[in-house]
């Protein structure tokens, strides 16, 4: 097989094949690439050496099996035999996406063992399942937004082999993968920069340098980049890639590198005759990444929308601290629930300054806008990893409350994500975890964590130590919970959510000018007009009759879907328990 790497300022590499050195030329016309070719059938391993360094992994290795600052390992990609030929992907518009996290899915924490968790998938009704990053990291477990060997899967997850079964595994099930990725940043101990120039002083990020994205050397960094975007799609047969925090990318190039990736992977999809998405997570609210290149956008498939996140969470819960400040009130539900974002130009105290711009509603389909009331972050993010059911755990409308923002969410005119455990209202925490093998990066991340949150007030000994074990296997999800009370009744309630909306078309209605909303604050109801059904949304403590607005003469209001037996209909107006959810029609 033929070896290569680009290494612009070295001026000798090896490489070592199975522990014999091997020396590299550089390659006509392609400045900074060394190469050479050898005996080196699939499993073997080998490592870099540049000016007689010591062994370093290769950047774009596809195995790393004694972890990511270790030897690589050779692989063919060819060998899999994959069963799903007649697979073309999920159109966007409809998809129900399920975010999950291989290493607490399962008590195994293993691809092969996420996939017997398909079938409830299946039975659940999502369309699209997305795996939080699975490129090499340190340790054994981890969130993997620290991953070192970009182009390799997590051994301990299974390795390359696992994830095509996986991805095999969903496609005969009808499910799509989407896979997060992180181009941002790579985690600590990496070793790309003896190599080149794959980072710059020039820009300051959370992470340290940034990836050099528009300075010297950045045209091999971006294809670095692109090529590992198209061999997820490529070689694992995945039908989208959710990237990590775009607003972090600085880059100041004509063509952005969102356009750019997004204009490799359209290609790659008509090669391929398969759908092919780009999520793109940003908090810049800027529709630009979701317009259309014809139009002067970056063409992305969809992104979140943490706005909507924000909404409802500061609604149910009455948190106000920190980017919920703005937050809260049935005004900024509606004003979402209809336009999308929140902030869309006016002030955001949070950031103490004007954010955002607003969305074209007539012209932007609603699909493109991935919503959500729990994720990763959201959840992992806070002190102590409390999912919603734990956060509001002593309200007395509690369960009502759970139903109410399922609701919200499915029958949203966005693109509905769960996370996983969500739909059976999992009270089980989610933390923030890792397993650094560097005693100084473990070290450091463990202070950091505490000292983070003991400046917002809490003790550090309540704040889980990210590098204690108990704080990941406190993290997995517990599968007995499920069958039985009050579980079971929240997991039939997001199924019946749903299958109504596949049933009904005007809830997939992607045309959000014709969503309309209606509410009043005092009284703490919103109702949402979709077509000829009214989505009621009780957030009072006491009972309240809501209009609804359906009454015609000859016609009968009927209640659709409940989440309360005493929710009742007349002509025109329906009466709403406490924290209670419904969908209307008139007929």
């Amino acid at each position: 097989m033929t070896f290569s790497v680009w290494a612009p300022k070295a001026e000798r590499v090896e490489v070592e094949v199975a522990g014999r050195p091997l020396g590299m030329a550089s390659l006509p016309g392609r400045p900074g690439w060394w190469i050479v070719d050898a005996d080196a059938p699939a499993g073997t391993d080998y490592a870099f050496r540049v000016d007689g360094g010591e062994p370093l992994p290769d950047p774009r290795s596809l195995r790393q099996p004694y972890g990511p600052a270790g030897a690589s390992r050779t692989y063919d990609h060819a060998a899999f035999s994959w069963t799903d030929s007649q697979w073309r992907g999920v159109p966007a518009g409809g998809a129900v996406i399920y975010e999950l996290h291989v290493g607490t899915f399962t008590d195994e924490g293993t691809l092969d063992a996420a996939i017997g968790g398909l079938d409830h998938l299946i039975a659940l009704g999502i369309t699209v399942v997305e795996l939080m990053p699975l490129a090499a990291f340190p340790g054994e477990h981890g969130w993997g937004y620290d991953g070192i060997g970009l182009w390799a899967v997590h051994e301990p997850y299974g390795g390359p082999d696992a994830l095509k079964r996986f991805v095999d595994a969903c496609h005969a099930r009808g499910l799509a993968v989407y896979l997060d990725v992180v181009y941002n940043h790579a985690g600590p101990g990496n070793r790309l920069a003896s190599f080149g120039p794959y980072f710059t002083q020039v820009y300051a990020t959370p992470w340290g340098p940034a990836v050099n994205l528009d300075q010297p050397g950045s045209d091999e960094v971006r294809s670095f980049i692109v090529g590992n975007a198209l061999m997820w799609l490529r070689d694992y047969h995945l039908d989208g890639l959710r990237l990590d925090a775009v607003h972090a990318f600085q880059d100041q190039r004509a063509v952005h590198l969102l356009e750019e990736l997004a204009v490799a992977v359209d290609a790659l999809s008509a090669a391929t005759g398969r759908s092919l998405v780009l999520v793109a997570e940003s908090d810049m609210n800027n529709p630009r990444l979701i317009t259309a290149r014809e139009a002067g956008g970056y063409g992305l498939g969809a992104q979140w929308d943490d706005d909507f996140h924000h909404a409802v969470h500061a609604l149910v819960t009455g948190e106000r601290q920190g980017y919920y400040g703005d937050f809260g009130t049935i005004a900024s539900l509606a004003k979402v629930m209809t336009g999308a974002y929140f902030h869309d130009g006016m002030w955001s105290s949070f950031r103490r300054r004007s954010h955002g711009r607003p969305v074209d509603t007539h012209r932007t389909p609603a699909y493109r806008f991935v919503v959500f009331a729990q994720d990763h972050d959201q959840v992992g993010n806070r002190a102590t990893g409390d999912r919603l059911p734990a956060t509001i755990a002593r309200h007395p409308n509690r369960d009502g409350l759970l139903r109410v923002t399922a609701g919200l969410v499915l029958t949203a005119p966005f693109t509905p994500m769960l996370f996983m455990g969500e739909e059976w209202g999992a009270d089980t925490p989610w933390q923030f975890f890792t397993d650094h093998t560097d005693p100084y990066f473990a070290d450091a991340v463990s202070k950091g964590r505490r000292s983070e949150f003991a400046a917002h007030g809490w003790a550090s000994s309540d704040v889980p130590d990210p590098q204690d074990r108990q704080t990941f296997l406190r993290s997995r999800l517990d599968w007995a919970q499920p069958g039985r009370e009050p579980y079971r009744g929240l997991l039939d309630w997001h199924r019946s959510l749903i299958v109504l909306r596949r049933a009904r078309p005007e809830l997939t209605d992607p045309r959000l000018d014709r969503v309309r909303a209606e509410f009043d604050e005092d009284a703490r109801w919103l109702v949402l007009h979709r077509g000829a059904l009214r989505i009621v949304a009780s957030l009072a403590g006491d009972p309240v009759a809501v209009p609804v607005g359906l009454g015609e003469a000859g016609r009968e209001d009927i209640l659709v879907l409940g989440s309360d037996p005493g929710i009742s209909v007349k002509p025109g107006v329906i009466t709403m328990p406490p924290a209670s959810f419904a969908v209307v029609e008139a007929r």
